[in-house]
Formats: C-alpha cells, structure tokens, sequence
C-alpha cells in the first residue's frame, strides 16, 4: 500500500507531532543533565588526602572520632586546613582523607589498621592529591625513639641513612602509581623538616625537658639533622625524577634545599628561640596523645606547612579558578 501525505488521517497526524514533541523534550532534558554533570565537575575541585602520621596531623590535636589512637586523623592537620579554607572562600571542594598513623609505602596499597586500602580512594576524576609518606619505610621513629632512650649517633644514624636509596626507589613507584590512578591530579608530597635545632638550646625561653642534654646530645643533634636532611633530599630527588617522566608532582618542604629552612619555619624547631612547630614531651602528659605524637608538627606547625600549600599550589591557592 503508498502512503501518501494525503492518506494520513488526522489522528496519526497529531500523534505523530506529540510524539516528536516528547522526543525533543526528552532530548532537552539530557543535555540539561548532561550540561549540568560537566559544569559540576568542571567547578568542583576533587581532593584526596593520603599518608603518614605527618600528613594525618598526629599531635596536633582535635581527631575525627573513631581515629584518636589509631590513624589520628586531625582537623588541624594541613590538607584539612587548607581543603576549609577553600570551602570558605566558596570553592567546590569534594575531599577524601584516608590518612593513617603509621602508614608506610607498602601498606598503603592494603587494609591498615582496619581501614581500606588508601589507593581506593583515588578515582580517575581527582584533581589533587596530597602525600606524606617515606619515614615509616626506614623506620624514623624508632630512631627517634633511640635517640631519646638511649644513643642514636654513629652507627645508627648511618644504619638508617643506608635504607634511604631504596625508599626513594619505592617514593618513584608510587609517584607512577598515582599518576596510572589518577592521570589528571597534582601530587602534592610534603617533607618533614628539622624537629630539633642542631646546635645549642636557645637561652632566655621556656623549653621542652626534651632538650635536656641528656636526652639529645650534641652530636645525637648533628647526626639526627644530617638524618632529617638526607631524608629530604631523598624525597626531593624522587619527586624530581617523577617530574622528569611526566608525573605532575610538586615538593614542598619546611627546608628551602634540603639543608636551609624556610624562614617561616626558621626558628621553630624544637629549643628554639621562636615557640616550637613540633611536639616534644609535652605529648607525654595524661590526657595527651604518647609516644605517637613526639617529634611531630603541632597545629601551629601544620598551619604553617598549609600556608605554605596555598602559596605555592595554583589549584589550592586562594585565587585558583575552578
């Protein structure tokens, strides 16, 4: 049978037009949605906080509930300081904290302390990813621990900066792991700094009984700063290599070159002159946190390194457009 232009009856006809009305409505209504997802990933700035103890903020007080103990996950820890600064500002910010206590290189691809994996948390659409890891892996805080209960110049020293070839080797994985997780973010890997002065204590102020001679000699200082430096450096040269294949990550540490410090932590290590960016004994007090928290940043020390984020990270400075 043809079918005509004039064969169509009128009821056909006006089915046919509600019919093509509904399919343009529809249509509409996808790239509305469509519009609408793209828009929201574009103005939305996708966070992922992963690491250690001193990217967690042991010591520094003020843990999200069910982590004091354990992972002491910190709201005064840099990557939460930052990530509300930025809510506050009225930036879109979408952030995962699965930072740890403990946490080293190889734990942080399995369960830890009853937690996931950290590597779960990063997704393909994450814009940045902020990283404290390395000490754990040459086991820095038992050698604190020696230099405050025993003697940790010498042998020991030298002992721990032997493992350092082989944790940057690890760092250089990791880097390239993140970067296979999350293709488009900007690893951001922060470095630890100098706990303690490598000199004499500073005269005329308050001080920690940490800075008892008897707890850290003078050459326990020299050799456990040469640690603290060589540390840095390592982690400078991985982040560097990273870079050199194509992985955006950026360093920032409170050392300018791995041997100077940056003048806003100038002055802040522990017997110092200027109050201290690290905990010492004062950890120790009931009610505090222990052992876990000596030797690490304290919240004003984390608001130190978060300020120094914002300056030198475009995607997390106050400006940054979305």
């Amino acid at each position: 049978m043809l079918i005509t232009a004039h064969s169509i009856s009128p009821p056909y006809d006006c089915d046919m037009r509600s019919f093509l009305a509904a399919v343009a409505i529809g249509t509409l209504s996808v790239l509305s949605t469509t519009a609408t997802a793209s828009a929201e990933s574009i103005t939305s700035l996708n966070v992922v906080a992963m690491g250690d103890s001193y990217g967690s903020g042991t010591g520094a007080g003020d843990y999200e509930p069910g982590t004091e103990g354990s992972c002491f996950r910190s709201a005064n820890s840099s990557s939460v300081v930052t990530v509300d600064k930025l809510r506050k500002q009225g930036k879109r910010v979408n952030f995962t904290n699965v930072t740890c206590s403990g946490s080293a290189i190889t734990t942080l691809r399995e369960s830890f302390k009853g937690e996931p994996p950290q590597f779960d948390a990063l997704k393909r659409d994450t814009n940045v990813v902020m990283l404290s890891i390395g000490t754990n892996d040459i086991d820095f805080a038992e050698f604190g621990g020696l230099c405050i209960q025993a003697d940790c110049s010498g042998a020991p020293a030298t002992a721990i900066r032997e493992l350092l070839p082989a944790m940057g080797e690890s760092l250089k994985t990791l880097l390239s792991d993140i970067k296979a997780r999350s293709p488009r973010a900007t690893i951001v890997l922060t470095g630890y700094g100098q706990q303690v002065t490598r000199g004499e204590n500073a005269g005329g102020v308050p001080l920690d009984p940490i800075c008892d001679s008897q707890v850290f000699s003078a050459q326990e200082r020299v050799d456990g700063n040469q640690v603290s430096r060589d540390i840095d450096v390592t982690l400078r040269n991985a982040a560097r290599a990273a870079k050199a294949r194509g992985i955006d990550v950026r360093f920032l540490s409170p050392y300018v070159n791995s041997v100077d410090l940056r003048p806003e932590f100038e002055g802040h290590s522990l017997c110092q002159s200027q109050p201290p960016f690290y905990r010492g004994f004062d950890a120790l007090a009931p009610g505090q946190e222990g052992n876990d928290a000596v030797l690490h940043l304290n919240r004003q020390g984390q608001a130190a390194m978060a300020d120094l984020i914002q300056r030198k990270i475009p995607a997390l400075s106050a400006s940054a457009s979305l």
